[in-house]
């Protein structure tokens, strides 16, 4: 009997998202030339390489006509015995190399329950019933937006930005912000802070504690539910201002990628709602988690991605594809502050080791 290769050449799936770089600009596209054989199309975009089981990109193996899955299904012992216990003859995690030219979406992805609604309701959006839990890990300097920005961070982009200002229906005299204005009745009977809490603040008027969770979700579902003539307007006043104060002062990081997103996405909701959220530029071999139910967007740059085997994204913002502003607003954790960056665990000189905080997966 022929002893079997220790390790089996697989051909893998491509995804030529409209957001990926076109061409051999980009190393998805470089990885599928060697991996596949074929002469690469040098007008389309090259978004991700997929390595896994997963039914919407499947992996089969080289000079075979099995899939991957199949072929771990007739031999499961190279799972070994942990983890079809767990979760089966199958991959628990999809493995995946991304090249970012435009900003992805404002997404999360859903916990297993939720996955499961979600799927059974729309199995044509929702391609599968499993969590999302994720981690990129850098090979360029990359660039994401991911989770909420602080709660001081929140009443700064309140008291400095009009356009969001106006928005969400919150408004400014004097003596400060004043109350967010009800953008799904007449709009017109503004409340203590637009959800009937007495907010507790800290001592420079940050709405704070579980309340600053309430608070924020009350804003930021106003903001995304906004009308579409709404945010249009909101934008071309925000890119206008951005541009004359470019002039006299130099913009802040934020104001500039707020700028570059209005060219990728005019008049789209996601352009604004940066401002809530923390922008994180990881340096090569940096990596950053998602769990569940978290808001985030890939911005620019190129990684190497893991992530429970699912294909499950919530969008509602920065895309031209469907988007479920209702679950995404109700689903979000509503946690704030500056996601943990991993740098690695040196196992030697020239291996690393990246554990997140998931059942599924680590990466060497």
């Amino acid at each position: 009997m022929a002893k079997s290769k220790p390790i089996a050449r697989l051909r893998c799936a491509v995804k030529n998202y409209e957001w990926g770089p076109i061409g051999e600009a980009s190393h998805v596209a470089r990885l599928a030339e060697r991996n596949s054989g074929e002469e690469l199309d040098l007008a389309r975009p090259y978004a991700e390489f997929w390595m896994g089981t997963h039914p919407s990109g499947p992996s089969y193996v080289a000079g075979d006509a099995a899939s991957l899955k199949d072929w771990i299904s007739a031999n499961p012992a190279v799972l070994g015995d942990k983890v079809p216990d767990k979760w089966g003859p199958d991959l628990p995690f999809l493995f995946k190399v991304l090249s970012v030219a435009k900003a992805l979406s404002i997404q999360a992805h859903p916990d297993k329950k939720l996955a499961e609604l979600l799927h059974k309701s729309r199995p044509d959006i929702y391609k599968d019933a499993n969590h999302k839990p994720e981690m990129a890990v850098a090979i360029t300097e990359f660039k994401a937006l991911c989770g909420f920005v602080t709660a001081q961070e929140v009443k700064d982009v309140l008291a400095t930005v009009p356009e969001v200002r106006e928005l969400i229906g919150i408004e400014e005299n004097g003596s400060g912000l004043i109350g967010v204005k009800d953008y799904h009745s007449s709009r017109s009977n503004p409340t203590e802070n637009g959800n009937g809490l007495a907010n507790k603040t800290n001592g420079n008027g940050a709405v704070v504690g579980e309340e600053s969770k309430t608070y924020l979700k009350s804003i930021f579902t106003t903001l995304m539910s906004a009308s579409q003539d709404a945010v249009s307007n909101a934008i071309q006043k925000l890119k206008g201002r951005l541009n004359d104060e470019n002039k006299i002062r130099s913009l802040t990081e934020k104001e500039q990628l707020i700028l570059m997103l209005e060219q990728q996405y005019p008049g789209d909701v996601g352009v604004v709602s940066a401002f809530f959220f923390n922008y994180v530029t990881l340096c090569p071999g940096e990596a950053l988690y998602i769990g569940a139910n978290e808001p985030h967007a890939y911005i620019y740059g190129e990684c190497i991605e893991c992530m429970a085997t699912s294909d499950n994204v919530v969008r509602a913002g920065l895309t031209p594809k469907f988007r479920d502003v209702p679950a995404l607003c109700s689903m979000l954790t509503y946690k704030q502050g500056f996601p943990e960056i991993l740098r690695g665990v040196p196992l030697n000189k020239n291996v690393y080791r990246y554990t997140p905080p998931f059942e599924e997966f680590e990466v060497d």
